[in-house]
Order: structure tokens, then sequence, then C-alpha cells
């Protein structure tokens, strides 16, 4: 049970010792001395968590106190209290502390389906955070900023890569077991501390600090709470991080539901942060609080204990802590609630008891550990899916063994990339050397990208790159083509190109004054690898650079390259001062991969995105395409070679056009850390069979999706749950090298079961995933809705039971009516499959819930407690608390369906604020409908000042059941209202 420990006499015995010697030394007005051997009660591992919080608490000083709100926490050298520091990110492997083993990321542990690896995973993880604790190097911590709980209900949001799934039920239980893992299992004695990212409705990175995520009630609760509520129930996670955005309005560090939902969510206290740099967002560029000290202090009110800003200076945040204190705006009490936060996590991680705890042994041996290495292999392969196979996969066929005439072709044959929170890799098996690692021999390999030469048209000079390993500035120097004038010019979609000095094998970056063939591969904030090769009408070429910086709004240099000095060194110009180059291709990428591939056993074709430069923190994808030559490429090379196997190596859903259904053989893989290459060749070659299952639909084209800063699932037709159209590749969608079989679906105490049956030849695991429907509502329902999931290992021929747990709670929906949780009577379809669109069997379930009643008008109601709505935005009614409506236009409305007003209703009443006159109509049946009433508002001070508005309704009209609509005019906001 939670918080109980088995006590043992010693322990009482000790705690009595402790507290006569306590009593002697206050009695004699001594001083204890600051050490860890001190026999101060909050180091006694036997007491109760909450005892030793509060005796630590009590010793602390109100400034002592205040410096524990930071994320960088001071030592307290008086009671021998280390330093401490939240924040180490762990989001697929200990990350910027140093090589540690690097997992596959976040979206490919989830394409696992696999709860029970994830836990092997979050424990490596764990174990690896503590392996770093006797050197505790800069950024070390053991409050994990991990996993990413955002639903991925865009793929073109630049951090899909750190989410797990469109889909509640499944990122619930992934993120519970990778926290659980990470934890160790028991909240009293924490391993690790993990922290559950971004809470809430966070999916962009356009003006993420500006923008405002609108919630209804239904798919707030349903959709975005739903997936950060099972790892804080089960206790798998200690606390939550804020958004950078708004969410109705009013920014996500001060949110109320901190304190009012997230922590009656569990009995644990935890220990929520704020995103780096979010607190100053509050005065800019929110605007929404004047001053740091009245920010903080109502992020701290609303339920933040640490504050993320101005790096490791903790000087602002305390200091306006303090300001707030003196201006009344916070009182020591508040403090106190936040530190015992704080305290709770630092007890628990075993900081004060002798020998760090539990896990204060664990040492640097664990680091990238051979157990790891298998484990990081088998993460891998086992997120692997297989979207298409015309029979060519597996690579090796009984009887003949494997084809050793291999090729090994595309821009990511040879090479790895890490994502901006990968860890540092110990080792890089990629594809090409998995595969003649798999086969014993080597293969021939080629990136397929050009190798090509600039040559400015006026000088006649080629652009030349630094030889030695730091390279040196770009110049124009050379009449000829030498190897110093070669790039390797990869090209990542929308125009993007990379260019890759032939002279050291570096990538040109921009160092804010010259641009220089120094890096290993694109990286950093800005990531300043980045170009255009912007074709002119007479043929020629000019060299823009793309860094993400140019796109920000301090960003007013030129853009353009071009000589800067007499030496021919480049630097930035205006566009009419750039260079106009011609374009030498010294070597077609496209004709030496066919050359590579021809004749070949099989061409294995590896293309896909680059993490830092196809979308990332601070940067949304435009379109999900490849790479225009990438396509080309895998044409190409598929024409030479009908034999070719093509892996897509990226982080989001694809829309893979025409290529799909040309070619014989489709993997998908996420950028999958250092063991990438031995996994996707156990893969190819059938040592490993393919049980990857996609967590995100994969939709045709852009077109299928609104924009991306529309949030409401429901009216929007997004994810699988409502999406109306037919998608490439569904949710849940993935192929194996064996059949499976369903039998029947049968319900049992707590659930349902089927069997399943391997049909085919070779042993598999096949992830079986049951769905509901519920046919009748008073609301709009999902049309599907995973409700369970169960991977099962079959050997050819074997037949097992599935058991898949379900509730009749489970079928809850939100009730807007009632703001309750509800299951509605009537019939539900229960179906079983193997995605959400290759459903294998079903069966119907009679349930016996309630039903909603009439709406009651009479009584107050939340303006956002809508049915259905047109041009309004949901705003924050207070800057405290409270979500109103507001119109966005004249003719905004909102619907309120199947109303019962009784013989007759005569007034209308509502709370409405506006710095301008509006009205609220009140109208029946439509928009358009009857008009009963108007009520008229004269405005307000401003949006937060709220004036109550009356109508009369006309007599007789407003009766009976019936849909009411309420027309506002532009600007007005509507808290709440009542018929009468």
């Amino acid at each position: 049970m939670k918080g109980k420990r088995r006590r043992h006499s010693t322990g009482r015995r000790h705690r009595t010792t402790l507290v006569i010697a306590f009593a002697l030394v206050a009695a004699l007005g001594a001083t204890v001395p600051a050490t860890a051997d001190t026999p101060y009660p909050f180091r006694d591992p036997t007491l109760p968590v909450a005892k030793r919080v509060d005796d630590l608490l009590a010793r602390l000083t109100l400034d002592e106190k205040i410096s524990l709100l930071h994320q960088y926490e001071p030592a307290i050298p008086r009671l021998g209290i280390q330093s401490f520091r939240t924040g180490t990110e762990a989001l697929h492997g200990v990350a910027w502390l140093g090589k540690a083993t690097v997992f596959p990321q976040a979206i490919g542990l989830a394409s696992t389906w696999d709860p029970a690896l994830m836990r092997q995973v979050g424990s490596a993880v764990g174990d690896e955070a503590r392996g770093f604790q006797q050197q505790r190097p800069d950024g070390w911590g053991l409050n994990l900023w991990a996993p990413v709980v955002n639903l991925l209900r865009d793929p073109r949001w630049g951090r899909n890569e750190e989410g797990y799934s469109e889909d509640p039920e499944l990122t619930g239980a992934l993120s519970t077991a990778y926290g659980e893992g990470l934890t160790g299992g028991d909240p009293n004695h924490l391993k690790t501390a993990p922290t559950l990212k971004h809470y809430l409705a966070y999916n962009n990175e356009v003006d993420r600090a500006t923008t405002s995520s609108d919630l209804r009630p239904r798919v707030e609760k349903e959709y975005d709470e739903a997936a950060f509520k099972p790892a804080i129930e089960a206790d798998a996670a200690t606390g939550v991080m804020t958004s950078y955005n708004l969410v109705n309005g009013r920014p996500s560090t001060v949110n109320p539901d901190l304190n009012d939902v997230v922590r009656k969510w569990t009995d644990q206290s935890l220990l929520n942060v704020t995103d780096a740099f979010a607190p100053g967002n509050l005065v800019t560029p929110q605007q929404y609080y004047p001053s740091i000290a009245e920010g903080d202090a109502a992020a701290l009110k609303a339920g933040i204990d640490s504050f993320t800003d101005n790096s490791a200076d903790p000087g602002p945040t305390t200091t306006a802590i303090n300001s707030a204190l003196q201006q009344g705006l916070l009182k020591p009490s508040d403090i106190d609630t936040a530190v015992s936060h704080v305290l709770s996590v630092r007890v628990r991680l075993g900081e004060f008891d002798p020998g760090g705890g539990r896990y204060g042994s664990i040492d640097a041996s664990v680091i990238n550990s051979p157990a790891h290495q298998q484990l990081a292999r088998k993460a891998a392969a086992e997120g692997t899916v297989l979207l298409k196979n015309n029979g060519a996969l597996p690579l090796r066929s009984s009887g003949s063994g494997p084809a050793k005439n291999v090729a090994v072709v595309g821009p990511l044959a040879d090479t790895l990339y890490t994502d901006w929170y990968s860890g540092t890799l110990p080792y890089a098996v990629t594809p090409a050397q998995g595969i003649a690692s798999k086969l014993g021999t080597g293969v021939t390999t080629s990136e397929g990208v050009d190798r090509i030469a600039l040559r400015d048209t006026t000088t006649g000079k080629y652009v030349t790159a630094g030889t030695g390993d730091t390279g040196a500035p770009l110049q124009e120097t050379t009449n000829t083509p030498t190897t110093a004038a070669q790039f390797d010019a990869f090209d990542w979609g929308s125009g993007i190109v990379t260019l890759r000095s032939a002279a050291n094998g570096k990538y040109v970056g921009y160092n804010w004054s010259n641009f220089v063939n120094d890096q290993t591969q694109p990286n950093g904030w800005y990531v300043q690898q980045q170009f255009k090769l912007e074709q002119q009408d007479d043929g020629t070429y000019l060299l823009k650079y793309a860094g993400y910086e140019t796109s920000e709004s301090w960003w007013s240099s030129p853009l353009y390259l071009g000589p800067t000095d007499t030496n021919g060194t480049l630097g930035l110009v205006p566009k009419d001062q750039a260079a106009h180059y011609a374009k030498d291709v010294v070597r077609s990428g496209v004709a030496d991969a066919v050359a590579a591939v021809k004749g070949k056993d099989t061409a294995v074709v590896v293309i896909g995105s680059m993490p830092s430069i196809n979308g990332r923190e601070a940067h949304d994808r435009t379109d999900m395409a490849l790479a225009p030559t990438q396509e080309a490429l895998v044409k190409a090379v598929h024409a030479a070679n009908p034999k070719t196997v093509v892996v897509v190596e990226n982080s989001y859903p694809t829309t893979l056009g025409a290529l799909q259904k040309e070619v014989p053989a489709l993997l998908w893989t996420s950028h999958a850390g250092q063991e990438t290459g031995n996994a996707l060749a156990d893969v190819l070659y059938g040592d490993v069979n393919p049980s990857g299952r996609l967590t995100q639909t994969w939709y045709r084209s852009e077109s299928d999706l609104p924009s991306i800063l529309d949030y409401d699932i429901i009216k929007s037709d997004r994810t699988y749950e409502y999406f109306q159209g037919t998608p490439l590749y569904p949710f849940g969608y993935g192929l194996s090298y064996t059949t499976f079989r369903y039998g029947a679906l049968k319900p049992v105490p707590g659930g349902y079961e089927v069997p399943v049956t391997n049909t085919g030849t070779r042993a598999g695991d096949e992830v079986v995933q049951l769905y509901t429907h519920q046919r009748t509502s008073r609301d709009k329902e999902p049309l599907k809705q995973l409700k369970a999931f169960q991977r099962v290992s079959l050997k050819p021929g074997q037949t097992k039971t599935v058991h898949l747990k379900i509730q009749q709670k489970d079928l809850a929906h939100w009730d807007v009516t009632r703001s309750k949780w509800t299951v509605e009577s009537g019939t539900y379809d229960v179906m079983a499959g193997a995605s959400s669109a290759d459903i294998r069997a079903r069966t119907t379930w009679r349930v016996h819930g309630e039903t909603v009643p009439p709406r009651n008008l009479s009584k107050t109601t939340r303006a956002e407690n809508f049915d259905d709505y047109s041009g309004i935005h949901l705003v924050d009614e207070s800057k405290a608390s409270g979500t109103a409506v507001g119109a966005a236009a004249d003719g905004a409305w909102l619907k309120f369906a199947d109303t019962q007003l009784g013989a007759g209703a005569g007034k209308f009443t509502a709370r409405v604020a506006g710095t301008g006159a509006g009205t609220v109509e009140v109208r029946l049946g439509s928009p358009t409908g009857r008009l009963v009433g108007t009520a008229r508002a004269g405005g307000t001070a401003s949006s937060y000042d709220y004036e109550t508005v009356t109508a009369d309704l006309s007599s007789g009209a407003a009766k009976g059941r019936t849909d009411v609509y309420l027309v506002l005019s532009d600007g007005l906001r509507i808290a709440a209202f009542a018929i009468q």
C-alpha cells in the first residue's frame, strides 16, 4: 500500500535516541554540527517521507527555502545538504552528460507497443542517470525531464519524434511503463524522478509562446488530460513540466489545473516545473503580467514548484519571489508548500539516506553496459514497422542461405544522425555496417547524393573549403574544381540542402562571421548548416543561407552569399550583391547509386530525414513528403534493380506518394540510436520478425489535415478516432513475415478474450488491439477508440487466447451538460484486430448505463460547455482561473443541444465582458433560427471585468425541447448564463 513500510524495533530505538539527543542539544543551546552524519530526523530513512520533509522544512530559513525554488538549487552547508538540479534530459537515453546508451527515439520506442520493453528501457536509462552520480557532471541530476506525453495529433509538429502516439490510451500505457522503469516502481524510494512533458495541449512550434490551444471540455478531458493522468495516477512520474503555449487564453505556466486537477490524480507530492525561460515569457512576449514578481507569484500559486529561468542564475527568480512576498502577492506558507514538494522528491531519491539510499551504490559501470547495448538493439528491431512486403523480405530464405551480394545506398545508408535530445553515441552501427556484419562480408555503398562544385560566373573562381580537420572559411580561390572545391549536396526537402566538404568530410556552417567546413553533422539550436540553391532564369544559382536563426524576428542580416573581401572570402550580402554560381555536377548521386546496385542480389535504399532539419523543437514541418531527390533516387535504383528494399528512417508519418506502390518492400524506422544498423539487419534477414506498429495515422496528403493550430480533434475530425478519409496507413498498422488468424471475440470477467493463431511458417509477435464504438449517443462519438492492446508471441501453428482488459467505466465520455463522466446506455461495438482498419473479430456489448437528460439551462451554465460552435475562441475568464468564450467575429454562435425549456422561459441572464458594446441573441433551432431575445452589453473596463446582462424572452416562444443557440457580437466574452 502507498506510504506504508515495515518498521523494525531498531528503527524505533534509533528514533528514541534521536529525540533524546535533540532534547539535550536544545537544552544546552548548542548548534548541531553540519555534517551528513548529523542525526537529524530528515536523515532517518525509517521515518515516513512526510515527517522527514516537515523536519527539514522547519530547519530552513526563508532565504534558504526561496533558493530551492530555482532549477539550480544551491548547497546548504550548515545542514550538510548538497546542491540539486532539476532537468536531466532522458527521453531515449541520458542526454548531454557524455557517452551513454542511445535508444531509439521516443516515437520508435512507442512503435513497439510493448510496455514491458518500455519498462526495461526506462529502468536502463534510470540506472545510467544514477551511473553519473559519483562524477556529477555539469547538467546532471536525478530529476529527469521525460517522458514526453503530448499527443501526436498533427504529424507536422516539429517535436513529433519526442512523443509516443496520437492516442491517449496507448500514450498513457507506454509513458506509465517508461516512468515505472525510471522510478524503480516504489514511489517512496525513487531511482530517479521523472517529469512528464509538456502540460498541456502543446503540439505546434510556430509562435509556441504566444499561440493558444483551444480545449473545449470534452477534448481536454477525453484526449489531452487522458494522456497525462495514467503515469501520475500510477506514481510512475513525480510531476509535470508546463508547456510554452497558452491554453484557452492562459499561459500554461500559470495553469490552475496544476493544483486543481493534476495533484488530485495521486496522493504523492508532485514537483512541477516550468519549461526553460517560460517564467520570463509571462512578461514578454505573452504580456500576461507586468513584472516577473507578479508572474512568478501567480505560477507558484497555480502549482509550480521549480522555476527554470535564466539558465544557472537563480538571482532574478529569488529576487522576484522576495519582491512578491514584500508586495503581499505571496505568503510564506505559499513558499513552504512549493518547497515541501521539492523536498519530498529529494527525500524519496535517497539524497538524505546513508549511502544515498537504495540506489546510491549504482556506479558508472552500468553506462553503455553490454546488457544495455543488447536492449538498445532489441528496442530498435522491435520498433521497426514493415509497411509493405510483396515477398521480397526476409532476405534470407530457407535452404538458400543469405544473399551476400548486396548494395546499401542512400543518404542514410552509412551514417547515423542524432536528434536534439539524443545522448552522445558511444558507438554507431550504420545500416551498411549492420548488414555487412550480418553477412560477414563487405557491402557496396553509395550515398546517392550529387557532388558539386560552385563556380562564380563573374570571377570564374570556385568556392573552396579548408582541408584540415577544423576546416577553414569558404573562399573563391581556384579556377579548377579541385577536391577542396567539391561538396556533397544533401537534399532534405523544402529546398534545403546541406553541403559536406569533400576536402575533410565536414559540413559547412555559419559561425556568425564566416562559413566554415567544421561540423560533423548539422546541429545546434539554430542549425546553421542549412542552405538553398536558388536557380535563376539564366541557369545560374544563388547560394542562400537558411539557418534557423534567419526565421527569427530579430534577424536583420542579409541572406545570400558572395565574396566580401579581396581574398574572395564568402560572407552574407544583399540579394542584389549575391554571387551567381554555375553548379557543376562532379559526380551524379543517382548514377553512382545505380552503378552500385546493378547486378546485386539485393539493393537496400535507406532514405529519410535529418532530425535537426526536418522539423524539431522551435520548427514545425511545412510538409511530410520525402525530399524530391530521395524519391528520384529510389525510382532510379528500383529501375536498375527490381530486388529493391526501401527503408524510411525518420520520425513522423510520411506522404510517400507513388513510391509505396512501386517498390516491393518498404520498412519504417525511427532514428533508432547506436544499434540501428544491427537491428535493421536483424529484421531484413529474418532473425527478427517485424512486429512494430504505427502509433499515428499516415495521411496521403497535407490536405487531409486542418491547421496545425486547430486542437479540436472532435470538430475537425482529427486522428484515427474521427478521421473520415482513407489513410495511406492506418493507426496500429504493421505487417509480419507470418500471418495470424483471430477466433471469436467473447466477453469474460474483466474484459474480452480472443484466440489468435499463427497460421504461417515463422514465429512472430502479433499486437492484438481492442477498439470500441458507441453506436448512439447525444454527443459526437469516435468512429473507433483503442481501449486495450496486448502483444502475443506465437510459434508456427500455435494458438493463444489473448485477454484484453476493459470495464464498463472505460466507456465513459465527458458529459458537458453536467460536467461529469458518463456511460450512456446503449449498444457498443467491440472489435479486435491487427490495426484500427483491420478488424478481425467483433461482438456487441449491451450496456446498462444512464441516459443523459435534456439540458436544464435554468441553472447557471458555463458557456464553455457548448455542444457545437462557430467563430469563437476559448479565453481566460480571469488571469487566475476559469474559461470563457470569446467571439472572434460578428455572428459567432454556441449551440446547447437538447434543452428542455418546459412550458416557457421568460428571461435570459449572462455574465459578459468586453471593452465595446455588443449583443447576445437567443435563437432556437439554428444560428439563424427564431430570435426570442437579445441581451445588450454596454462594454466593460477590460475583458476581465464582467457585467450581468439580461433579456426578456418572447412570450410563449421559448418553450419545449429544442436546441438553443447564443449568437454573439465580435469581441464579446461570455462566461456563464441561465434561461429561466
